[in-house]
């Protein structure tokens, strides 16, 4: 198995901690994706994705659609994706992507968690390039031979195939997720979830006593409301 693969293994677990977390990252995906590309999912792929996301997730149908109404409201402000870059104690890399309606004060709160762990907040381009930036898919595994499938997808840009509890996971390049999403609802693949990571490059070792150091600053930034996704270094 490939990087993808342990990477999938050591994040499920942590990703998506509770509930009311995961409705309130998905409605602003949501917001973003209606706002970008109109509220109609068969016209708007990235909105369709986050719909079959939803689902996944066990976000009532309600929920979704007043998520839909409400971006459609001119009145209703936008959330810029902003990705914040710095460094942990013990020299772990820590990326943080970010959805915000107020700029100052995600970047003021996202400092002060690194200064208040022993961390530092970079600039743009500091930690970002030890990164693989993949975009990934899980598709419905049902009587499906990996192997076949990995070979017709390699020419849509899929760099890991594998099983992933019954069902099937595939990695690639940011770049080719249009080329997959295209492929699967072309040939009436069953889509579960799909998304996007930052898979680091080069991971390092920690003790226990360090990795507690790290997790101070992973769980103040994970709290913070702004706040979708973090990627770290540490293995």
């Amino acid at each position: 198995m490939g990087r993808a693969f342990e990477f999938r293994k050591g994040r499920k677990m942590k990703r998506w901690a509770t509930m009311a977390k995961v409705f309130t990252r998905i409605g602003k995906d949501i917001v973003m994706a209606v706002k970008e590309g109109g509220p109609n999912p068969e016209a708007n792929s990235r909105l369709r994705a986050i719909i079959q996301n939803a689902k996944t997730a066990n976000m009532p149908k309600e929920n979704v659609e007043r998520a839909i109404k409400k971006a459609s409201d001119k009145e209703t402000a936008n959330f810029k994706e902003v990705l914040f870059e710095g460094y942990a104690m013990h020299g772990i890399a820590v990326l943080v992507e970010t959805a915000t309606d107020n700029n100052n004060r995600t970047v003021a709160n996202i400092r002060s968690y690194f200064n208040k762990t022993g961390g530092s907040l970079g600039t743009q381009g500091s930690v970002e390039f030890m990164f693989d930036h993949t975009c990934n898919f899980t598709v419905k595994g049902e009587n499906m031979d990996v192997e076949e499938l990995e070979l017709e997808l390699i020419d849509f840009g899929a760099e890991e195939v594998f099983e992933d509890e019954g069902n099937i996971m595939i990695y690639a390049p940011f770049e080719s997720f249009g080329s997959l999403q295209k492929y699967f609802e072309e040939n009436n693949f069953e889509i579960l979830s799909s998304g996007f990571d930052r898979i680091p490059q080069v991971t390092k070792e920690l003790t226990e006593e360090q990795q507690a150091d790290i997790d101070k600053l992973l769980e103040k930034i994970e709290e913070d409301d702004d706040v979708q996704n973090v990627y770290t270094t540490m293995a």
